[in-house]
């Protein structure tokens, strides 16, 4: 499977943002940026911000300086659906599917293919939810129901769900936490199935030999500031935590 070059344009980026809570400075003059085709991956300790980066990208908070910018362009975005309008999804640990429905219907709940009397076409919607998960490479039949699912099928759903929304910035946040390590290797044949698309994909994971297998770039957050956005070849796990912790590991185990 060919991977697209990085386009020279990032997707999405962030571009000296900050945003305070009362008088905690949850980021302070934070940069990123996502290309199409790349993996990115969002590194930190608890607490250095990487929450609510990603949710200045999604729209759920608004930066108190700085821009967000969509293919070079400043935007604004006025809450989660127009981050979702403008291809932005974010992928959580444990989504919340509705358990009475297929997955069909929860990829397209409340907005399905509708025929002559504005009857639901369950044969357009059967048929798009088969093609997104040959996208995917994944074997999880339509009309099978989301009771039951495995918290890695629901995040596959939640994925298909994105694509049918035309994504081209997938934020996965800690999707491995709750996975098995076989499970885990579906996700990642997922994610490079996604970037072969030309999707962008920013991975947040505290496992950092995740990132080392998964991602091509990484951005270190430390106490809400920006550290380093840099390739991961030729980087090593210690590199990754001193920028993470600010110290060497042998002043930390020594």
């Amino acid at each position: 499977m060919n991977q697209s070059a990085p386009d020279p344009a990032p997707v999405l980026a962030l571009k000296g943002v900050s945003k305070s809570f009362g008088a905690v400075r949850a980021l302070r003059d934070v940069s990123l940026q996502l290309f199409a085709g790349e993996a990115h991956a969002l590194a930190g300790e608890n607490g250095a911000g990487k929450s609510t980066l990603i949710k200045a990208l999604a729209g759920v908070h608004r930066p108190d300086g700085g821009e967000v910018l969509l293919d070079g362009e400043p935007v604004v975005f006025h809450g989660p659906a127009d981050a979702r309008d403008a291809g932005i999804a974010v992928i959580y640990q444990e989504p919340t599917l509705f358990p009475d429905l297929s997955v069909a219907e929860n990829i397209f709940m409340g907005r399905q293919p509708r025929r002559s009397l504005g009857r639901i076409d369950r044969g357009a919607v059967h048929g798009t939810t088969a093609a997104l998960m040959r996208r995917l490479g994944v074997d999880l039949a339509p009309d099978r129901p989301a009771r039951g699912l495995s918290i890695a099928d629901q995040q596959i759903v939640e994925i298909a769900k994105a694509l049918s929304f035309d994504a081209r910035v997938l934020i996965m946040d800690e999707p491995t936490a709750a996975l098995t390590g076989s499970e885990t290797a579906r996700l990642f044949a997922v994610v490079r199935a996604l970037r072969a698309e030309g999707a962008a994909v920013l991975f947040i994971s505290h496992r950092l030999e995740e990132i080392f297998a998964l991602c091509q770039r990484v951005t270190t957050l430390r106490d809400g500031r920006w550290i380093s956005s840099e390739p991961l070849e030729g980087l090593t796990e210690e590199d990754l935590v001193r920028r993470m912790v600010g110290r060497d590991l042998d002043d930390l185990y020594p």
